[in-house]
């Protein structure tokens, strides 16, 4: 997202103390010079709080960002660790649907695409005929190891994600199906030559600045921007850090998870210039070194998932 302009509705933002984070390297046994954990349990507006965070060097050129997913099944975290031969970090990603066990959100691996977004929303009540059109956002990372957040158009038809460096509001139509070429015009959309890419939405940080972009990605209705879950998001340093964040929560007197807005402090005050939401809630789940981070809401335990994204040894690759 580079020198762009472009209007937002600016939302208000929680003023709790920024929070001690620990170095917890240790507790997860050896992992490379370019990685390291961190963990606080500091009180977040003055209730409990629980969150881990991973941040990796984007240029150990010994390390390879990936992603993993299945098609029409559904496995947990600790499932890909075994499946991709233990890798040093496993977290959940993308959005998806139960039915067909499907990813919602684009996912992109060695440079091919592997899922697309669902990027229609149909209309309810009085708007049956009518569908919205969003561009939902993705975290990608290219071969050179940059990693850049936009919002992305993906269709079945194109070898190409298509991208935006700034938001655009969700079109209105009576179409079914998105016209891609009026996209292209309209918007001056380009390729987004990343290498690996997972999406989720919405965008928490744009040029270091909060700017949560729900209204344009139509990810939460109502006031549900406003409430408390665990959470999972991803971002990266002006240095070429990459943040990997995740928040316990649905825990009272434990962990009570977080806001939008408060994930989004979080990631600002670690010193992310761009970051992105995840798909949260009972799917929040990070391994390192196939160790558990935060403990998933889930009475079950670890909800299997369509895709994970993975961070391993090219060695291991």
């Amino acid at each position: 997202m580079k020198n762009c302009s472009y209007f937002f509705i600016f939302l208000p933002l929680f003023s709790f103390a920024q929070l001690k984070w620990n170095n917890v390297d240790t507790v997860f046994s050896t992992l490379p010079s370019s990685f390291h954990v961190y963990y606080t349990n500091d009180s977040l507006d003055g209730k409990p709080n629980s969150a881990y965070y991973a941040i990796i060097d984007l240029k150990d050129r010994h390390l390879t960002f990936t992603v993993d997913t299945t098609i029409n099944r559904r496995l947990t975290p600790n499932q890909y660790f075994e499946k991709n031969r233990h890798p040093y970090l496993v977290v959940n990603c993308t959005f998806f649907e139960f039915v067909h066990n499907s990813n919602l959100n684009v996912v992109m691996k060695d440079g091919k695409i592997l899922s697309f977004n669902n990027s229609t929303i149909a209309g309810r009540g009085k708007d049956t005929l009518t569908y919205q059109h969003v561009f939902a956002s993705a975290i990608g990372i290219d071969k050179k190891g940059n990693a850049d957040v936009a919002w992305t158009l993906s269709d079945s038809t194109q070898t190409f994600i298509y991208a935006s460096q700034a938001p655009i509001k969700a079109i209105k139509d009576s179409f079914p199906k998105h016209d891609i070429n009026f996209y292209f015009h309209q918007f001056l959309l380009k390729k987004w030559k990343m290498k690996t890419a997972a999406g989720g939405g919405p965008v928490l940080l744009q040029n270091g600045v909060i700017k949560i972009t729900n209204n344009e990605e139509l990810k939460f209705a109502g006031k549900a921007i406003n409430d408390k879950h665990p959470r999972t998001c991803m971002g990266y340093t002006k240095d070429n850090k990459l943040i990997v964040l995740v928040i316990e929560g649905r825990f009272p007197g434990k962990a009570e998870g977080a806001t939008l807005e408060q994930e989004a402090k979080m990631l600002k005050d670690i010193g992310c210039v761009e970051a992105i939401n995840l798909d949260g809630g009972g799917s929040s789940c990070m391994l390192i070194n196939g160790k558990q981070t935060i403990t998933p809401s889930d009475k079950e335990g670890q909800r299997p998932l369509p895709a994970v994204f993975i961070i391993q040894s090219k060695n291991n690759h």
